[in-house]
């Protein structure tokens, strides 16, 4: 049996959660919910920071097929409003409210999702050892690669496709250059335009 599954059984009927998107300087975080419905045809499923793009891909369409999944956005400007830990907060519960289930909830990392009043637990480095969070973790990193993806359309200048919004130096270097555009997360920005 499969060892994320194994970790999951222990505790019963659960939902995982993850999160995408709490570090970069531009776009939204994402979070998503995970019930899972057939573990038999999640073989192969782990953290996303250790699927290559292509297998998240693949393994988005068959975690969407044999799970249950909820998924919530926060853009950028509701993250300059209240901080990024709260809005991740509030992209959790909505991914969990789309779920309506009153499971135990296993959360990746050591925070409990504040504004969640449902029966939760924290898992350190839970996206390698759960398989609802891996799931969940590849469900918000695909959700919001994509959108970075389609943003990087609309704004070809800052080539979020190769970076997804992230602080790379390619990334810096753009903003230096040209400022920043509308999803850009303010709040992230002070230090490297140097504002108050």
């Amino acid at each position: 049996m499969n060892e994320l599954l194994k970790f999951d059984i222990e505790y019963g009927e659960i939902i995982g959660v993850d999160e995408a998107g709490r570090g970069p300087l531009a776009g939204p975080v994402v979070a998503s919910a995970v019930i899972v419905k057939n573990a038999d045809k999640l073989e192969g499923i782990n953290d996303s920071k250790k699927l290559s793009e292509k297998k998240r891909e693949a393994f988005f369409d068959i975690i969407m097929e044999n799970c249950e999944v909820g998924v919530g956005i926060i853009d950028e400007k509701r993250i300059d409003e209240i901080n990024i830990l709260n809005a991740t907060f509030e992209a959790m519960v909505i991914a969990l409210n789309e779920l309506n289930s009153d499971r135990l909830v296993l959360v990746d990392g050591n925070q409990k999702i504040k504004g969640y009043e449902g029966n939760q637990k924290t898992i350190v480095k839970g996206d390698a050892k759960s398989l609802a969070i891996a799931s969940a973790s590849v469900i918000a990193k695909v959700t919001r690669d994509r959108m970075m993806r389609e943003y990087a359309k609309k704004y070809p200048e800052y080539s979020f496709e190769k970076h997804k919004g992230y602080g790379t130096k390619l990334h810096r270097e753009k903003l230096l250059e040209i400022g920043p555009c509308e999803i850009h997360r303010e709040s992230f920005l002070k230090k490297i335009l140097k504002r108050d």
